[in-house]
């Protein structure tokens, strides 16, 4: 059982001799110091939403009307965060969600964050847009579990090469995204005229595989051009359940859907042999006008009877504990440790995480909850 609150301990120690810790402890002052040292397009890319950001806040806000019963008189000297998920036993109940942007965030930025994953011990998802090839990943990762997250494409052969490998690479899921058919309106993005990809930025997973260098017509693209092929392909707007069957053919590893909401698709994803589902929507970056993601959990875990990962909004430890208490294996971290890579590379990640698990325990304790199964949440009324 690991004790995650004791990483407060030395922090006050070292203040006895009147030293600090250079990384911050709060989501805002994370994003506030990221911003300092991104450059304006990047952290506007990693920032910012679709449409009038609406979605993306509310997802943030609603998460926060759930809130804990405490129970006194109990106790609360250990306290155990560990989850179960697709056979892995797992010390703590978050993945790190994936980021198309790590490699803007920091060199070699994909490869830090496994490197990251793998001094943690916490699962991760791993995007197709990366900036390092996913065989360096796997290998980067040790054997922390990870989840390979495919943005299918236009070209059925391109697609089921990178669900080969990933294969090969010893992954040990496989995560479908679902709603990125075409690109979310987002004006942020849009005042910049800026599309990282396009230029050629995070696409080694393309520039590595054969079948994209066959389209490309040279062994080695130059990045624009590289760019306006991935363009050409991303990503399959008619991708369809008959997709997901395809694909649930070729491969034998367990297959995550993320981007499932509604019910009726939840129901659909067990019946199609899907092993898992992430209740996501995109962090409000690819849809304006929806509900809050965390409306839908309830309703996908009942209607699926999968394990059901969540993400969307999550922001500190505190909704680490709300997402997996409403009844998430999985609370899906992405944007604290995006900038957590932008302020320290591996070393940031893992002082975010490591942060965000320290406040999730030591709110258990102070609530007298000894494990996540026995978390009491209920939502405050409007």
């Amino acid at each position: 059982m690991t004790t995650f609150g004791a990483f407060q301990d030395p922090i006050y120690a070292e203040g006895l001799m009147a030293r600090h810790r250079r990384l911050p402890f709060s989501f805002a002052e994370l994003e506030r110091r990221a911003g300092d040292v991104l450059d304006h397009e990047a952290f506007d890319y990693i920032r910012g939403g679709a449409g009038d950001e609406y979605t993306q806040d509310v997802n943030v806000s609603e998460l926060r009307r759930y809130g804990f019963v405490p129970r006194m008189l109990r106790d609360r000297t250990a306290r155990d965060l560990s989850t179960s998920f697709l056979g892995r036993r797992l010390d703590a109940p978050v993945f790190l969600c994936p980021v198309g942007a790590n490699g803007m965030a920091y060199p070699d930025g994909d490869v830090e964050t496994a490197r990251a994953a793998a001094e943690l011990g916490v699962a991760a998802m791993y995007s197709t847009l990366s900036d390092a090839p996913l065989e360096e990943i796997a290998d980067a990762r040790g054997d922390s579990f990870a989840m390979f997250q495919l943005y299918p494409t236009k070209d059925d052969v391109l697609t089921d090469s990178l669900v080969k490998r990933a294969a090969a690479a010893g992954f040990d899921a496989l995560a479908i995204t679902l709603d990125t058919g075409s690109l979310g309106w987002r004006p942020r993005d849009l005042a910049n005229a800026y599309i990282p990809f396009l230029r050629g930025r995070c696409l080694a997973n393309y520039t590595t595989d054969p079948r994209f260098l066959e389209i490309a017509g040279s062994d080695a693209p130059a990045p624009q051009h590289a760019g306006i092929v991935w363009a050409s392909l991303f990503s399959k707007p008619t991708f369809s359940w008959e997709d997901v069957a395809r694909i649930r053919r070729l491969t034998d590893l367990p297959i995550v859907l993320k981007g499932i909401c509604h019910p009726g698709d939840a129901r659909r994803a067990a019946a199609e042999g899907v092993d898992a589902i992430a209740c996501s929507n995109h962090g409000g970056r690819q849809a304006n006008g929806g509900i809050p993601a965390i409306a839908h959990l309830a309703d996908v875990i009942e209607a699926s009877g999968l394990p059901v990962t969540f993400d969307s909004g999550v922001r500190d430890g505190v909704d680490i504990l709300r997402v997996v208490g409403l009844g998430a294996v999985l609370a899906g971290i992405a944007r604290p440790y995006v900038y957590g890579l932008a302020l320290g590379g591996r070393e940031g990640v893992v002082h975010v995480v490591r942060s965000m698990l320290a406040e999730a325990d030591l709110t258990m304790a102070a609530d007298c909850y000894a494990s996540i199964s026995e978390l009491e949440v209920v939502k405050r009324a409007e």
